[in-house]
């Protein structure tokens, strides 16, 4: 192990030390697809966006399962550069329908350029990804990811007419979770594995893994915009109540509120009358019925799932490093 590897203590971090020589390949060839000889804002968006600090997270769980599945190719960058790409063009397209002002702490592209230049170049991102897929050469890999990029924006659909709607119920904020974020997790374990020419079985757990880590994943997201602190975020504190996403926390308060409750519920969120001191007030309402902690208790439960997932995958000092990144994700609320 490296010094690198041995100075890095969060989870994420020792993951991109270990595959420092992968991640660089990646870049390369996400450099190389984000150039266009004709259309020189193309790389203007993108690189604002993908060299923005993010932690690269995705393509790095593609880079580790294939790894630990004892790959020894290339084409596991190419999958990773294709995670990286969809995630990107999901992430333009999001703040374009959020009408969002920040992304990890910088201006959002379509606030810097228009909407329609992060909707366009959204849009190449994506036929760039499919452009890498196919350099694989596998229909299974190709299968994997196509649906995840059709489950990804049937999920944001599905949250445009649920995250407003009081009727919406854990189960359907649970279908749009594994839509707009777990969808690309579970996608990115998989090919990893699928690449490697794994046992069924580990694909399999592989997918269990990466599916359970972004429920997690965004289970915290969620809970954090009503207790986290808005430089680690990269947003405001309360943004999803101000632009009346109904998370899991509202949820669960809605769930054991009485008329009064319901009622100040319907205005913040369904009607939009939001007035000084809503905030205030609907922190109050979660304490008072407990959200927060179950909240908590429910992303937890979900870390959890994806360890013991990582029971049935090799034994490898990836693996390792991946269990202890489902503890990472969920210690971010301490």
């Amino acid at each position: 192990m490296s010094l690198d590897q041995t100075a890095a203590t969060k989870p994420h971090e020792k993951l991109a030390s270990y595959l420092a020589s992968d991640m660089d390949e990646v870049n390369v060839l996400i450099r190389k697809k984000m150039a266009s000889e004709h259309a020189p804002r193309i790389p203007e968006v993108t690189a604002h966006l993908v060299e923005a600090g993010g932690k690269r997270l995705r393509p790095m769980l593609t880079l580790a399962t294939a790894r630990l599945c004892g790959y020894e190719g290339v084409y596991h960058q190419y999958l990773a550069a294709t995670v990286e790409f969809i995630h990107t063009a999901t992430l333009l397209h999001d703040d374009v329908v959020d009408e969002s002002g920040q992304r990890r702490g910088r201006p959002t592209a379509n606030l810097l350029w228009d909407n329609k230049s992060s909707v366009l170049v959204g849009d190449y991102l994506f036929a760039r990804s499919f452009q890498l897929m196919v350099a694989t050469g596998s229909l299974r890999v190709l299968d994997i990811l196509s649906n995840a990029a059709a489950t990804i924006a049937e999920g944001e659909v599905l949250q445009l007419t649920a995250s407003q709607d009081l009727a919406t119920d854990e189960d359907i904020y649970l279908k749009v979770v594994r839509g707009k974020t777990a969808a690309l997790f579970s996608a990115a374990t998989e090919v990893g594995g699928v690449i490697a020419g794994a046992d069924e079985d580990v694909v399999s757990a592989l997918f269990t893994y990466g599916d359970a880590l972004g429920v997690s994943f965004q289970i915290v997201d969620d809970l954090l915009d009503y207790g986290g602190s808005g430089g680690n975020i990269g947003k405001n504190i309360g943004d999803d109540f101000r632009e009346r996403k109904l998370t899991l926390p509202v949820i669960k308060a809605v769930a054991k509120a009485d008329a009064e409750e319901r009622e100040f519920w319907e205005r913040v969120i369904e009607k939009g009358d939001q007035q000084d001191g809503d905030l205030d007030h609907a922190m109050d309402l979660l304490r008072k019925h407990g959200a927060l902690e179950a909240t908590r208790a429910d992303a937890l439960a979900w870390a959890e799932q994806a360890k013991t997932a990582l029971e049935s995958v090799p034994d490898h000092e990836l693996t390792r490093m991946l269990s202890d990144l489902a503890d990472y994700v969920v210690a971010r609320l301490y």
